[in-house]
């Protein structure tokens, strides 16, 4: 199996203000002048990880990095002012605009994914090809499968614990809420110590879903305080939103992808996103080839998943790279 490149450092870190409210980190390594490259980081709020750099050979891609609004590096960290789908769409114009790249292959899993879709369907012109992992289409039915029922199904133990802070807002508060008002009730409340309880135990549900095999490593990143927050956060933020999209919208307007190269990477055990999001998604995007990873869940921590990616970003690299001469 292909492993991960070797971690590298940025040659270039900046701040962008995209607006009177946000300030958005970014960084770009690998060459300078090769194939274009924006890393799309799931969530919502997430920010990038430990290997987001690693699935990219450097020596052939100029890879962009960047925390959304109110996540990872950006600031303020954990805002809901001003962020939607609609503004992270215009971030990633604004960055490509501001490091003066024309066209770029775009890369997103999970909610990357529907954030990488929304965006190549927005501004066709501007992708050379994508890259999803674990696809999300952000439809009723996806956040109710993460949230409501779907997974829990798969995973009832640590729903049990999932579903723990809703009961104790239930019995004190004495509605019936439902489970994601619940959690933006206790994410927006003054009350810190349940607030940072609430953002742990939903960090760490996605996380305990999002392997076949248990990754101390990734629980551990993902139980991280801040970053917990702000998972949480813009995530319940979003989901109770339906992440800022009409129904179906992303498969309705997959017209728009229809001379965009792509590549689909999903895990067949992912029970966070399920393979049928990936089918649906192929049937209306006929220029993109399907990769199911039998021994793979959502993560794009897992060894085959790691594998395809890197296999992903090897094809993409033989696709495009005698146009940038690297």
């Amino acid at each position: 199996m292909l492993p991960l490149y070797p971690e590298i450092k940025p040659y270039r870190r900046q701040h962008l203000q995209v607006d009177d409210v946000h300030e958005i980190y970014i960084d770009e390594s690998g060459t300078l002048e090769g194939i274009p490259l924006v890393f799309v980081h799931a969530g919502p709020g997430s920010g990038c990880e430990f290997n987001s750099r690693c699935f990219f050979n450097p020596e052939k891609y100029r890879i962009v990095l960047f925390d959304q609004r109110g996540a990872g590096r950006s600031t303020p960290h954990t805002e809901l002012k001003h962020n939607t789908t609609a503004h992270l769409i215009a971030d990633m114009e604004q960055i490509r605009e501001h490091l003066g790249i024309s066209q770029w292959i775009v890369f997103g899993g999970g909610w990357g994914a529907t954030l990488s879709i929304a965006y190549a369907e927005q501004h066709p012109d501007r992708v050379l090809g994508l890259i999803l992992r674990g696809v999300f289409l952000g439809r009723d039915r996806d956040i109710d499968w993460f949230c409501e029922d779907g997974a829990s199904r798969f995973y009832p133990d640590h729903w049990e614990d999932f579903m723990a802070p809703v009961a104790r807002l239930r019995l004190t508060d004495g509605r019936n809420l439902g489970c994601l008002d619940a959690y933006f009730e206790m994410m927006t409340g003054s009350n810190e110590l349940a607030r940072m309880g609430a953002a742990k135990v939903w960090s760490m549900w996605e996380a305990h879903c999002s392997t076949l095999h248990p990754n101390q490593r990734l629980m551990k990143h993902f139980s991280n305080a801040s970053r917990a927050l702000a998972r949480c956060s813009i995530g319940t933020h979003y989901f109770r939103n339906r992440c800022f999209l009409e129904p179906e919208q992303l498969l309705r307007d997959a017209g728009a992808l229809k001379d965009i190269p792509g590549i689909i990477v999903h895990g067949r055990f992912d029970c966070l996103c399920p393979l049928e999001n990936a089918q649906s998604l192929r049937r209306v995007w006929p220029n993109a080839q399907l990769y199911i990873v039998r021994e793979a869940g959502h993560s794009a921590t897992e060894p085959a998943m790691i594998d395809a990616l890197v296999r992903a970003t090897q094809d993409m690299t033989l696709r495009f790279e005698a146009d940038f001469d690297v």
